[in-house]
């Protein structure tokens, strides 16, 4: 039960309004800013969709991302 909770406290978590770059993925190499934070995701904003004038948003694993400072 302990080592679960070090291997949890390690990473950085980020946090509603952080902007994070993401590492792998179809999203690859992109930056967004985190609108909403879950216990194993991110639910992050990339831009707005021109076409539609919509939010272009994903879901991000905790480990695919690093904080952006």
């Amino acid at each position: 039960m302990a080592e679960e909770t070090e291997k949890v406290s390690k990473g950085k978590k980020a946090d509603v309004g952080d902007t994070i770059s993401i590492l792998s993925g179809s999203e690859k190499g992109k930056k967004g800013r985190v609108i909403v934070v879950r216990d194993n995701s991110v639910i992050v904003e990339l831009g707005i969709d021109p076409k539609k004038d919509e939010p272009i948003k994903t879901v991000i694993s905790h480990k695919r991302y690093k904080v952006v400072k």
